[in-house]
């Protein structure tokens, strides 16, 4: 598959997601006086100090932070992140102006607002990082602190939104912010779920005396694929042959139970795995007597 190729579908659904995403800014963030991280919020504490209107900010800080680091983006990342840095601006304009039929005031309840926020900004960046977009940003920054000087995304990332909300704490009192902080979270815990899915797998790392048979019967009633690792314990010296395999989480219980069925005595450690993909795992599996 060619990564490089542009999809109709990525355009939608970025636009979906600013849409998404501009919503929750309007309606929930600057009605409820609650910051944001990144250059959204200092478009809000531009807001507040010199009555910009963000979808104009938004497009004037980008574009530099764009035009500087386009050659570290390549076309099909700067084409993205320009379309969807536009969008997030004609959003953000256009909510400002147009009102749904429903009402979404929460009556001032802050924790309510709060989460609402968390959930429009983790909903709307989940699908504009899901199909390959950016609104530019701090994401532009980060990239090219990584490629020049050897320092993590993440750590850009997190160090530019702690800047920001300090800053913002200007024109918010600490209230406001601990709201904002609960709004973050909310939203990282969105955008993980919409990237990796609806559900998560696990991982069996599985030693035993009887791993031949341990194998066999996984294989066998849950129809998933195992891995032989050779191992060695660490006290006794002694070859041992360990088991991976990756199962779904409602596999687990039955999974356990083969196990202990084989030998109770078994080491067994699950791990959360957050994408699984090829053969044994994506593909659509015939129905086990489990499942039937």
């Amino acid at each position: 598959m060619n990564k490089d190729k542009i999809h109709v579908l990525d355009f939608l659904m970025i636009a979906l997601g600013c849409a998404f995403y501009g919503y929750g800014l309007v309606n929930v963030n600057i009605a409820n006086n609650l910051a944001e991280g990144g250059v959204t919020g200092v478009t809000l504490i531009i807001r507040y100090w010199l009555h910009i209107d963000p979808a104009y900010t938004t497009v004037l800080i980008n574009v530099p932070l764009i035009l500087i680091g386009y050659r570290y983006l390549g076309k099909k990342s700067l084409l993205y992140t320009v379309y969807g840095t536009l969008s997030l601006s004609f959003f953000i304009w256009l909510w400002q102006r147009v009102s749904l039929p429903f009402n979404l005031s929460v009556q001032h309840d802050m924790f309510l607002a709060g989460i609402l926020a968390g959930f429009f900004g983790g909903l709307g960046s989940g699908l504009i990082y899901r199909f390959g977009g950016t609104t530019g940003g701090t994401d532009v920054v980060a990239r090219i602190l990584e490629k020049q000087k050897g320092i993590s995304m993440g750590k850009t990332l997190l160090s530019l939104d702690v800047l920001v909300l300090t800053l913002s704490l200007s024109y918010l009192n600490l209230r406001q912010m601990m709201y904002t902080l609960l709004a973050s979270y909310v939203f990282s815990k969105i955008v993980d779920f919409i990237q990796e899915g609806s559900y998560s797998a696990r991982g069996l790392i599985i030693i035993s005396p009887k791993s031949d048979a341990i194998a066999n019967e996984l294989m066998r009633q849950l129809d998933r694929g195992v891995s032989f690792i050779k191992a060695e314990g660490g006290y006794s010296g002694q070859d041992k042959k360990a088991i991976y395999s990756v199962i779904s989480s409602t596999e687990l219980t039955i999974a356990k139970r083969i196990i202990e069925t084989i030998d109770s005595s078994a080491f067994i450690s699950i791990i959360d795995v957050n994408e699984v993909l090829g053969e044994g795992f994506t593909y659509e599996k015939k129905p086990t007597k489990f499942s039937k």
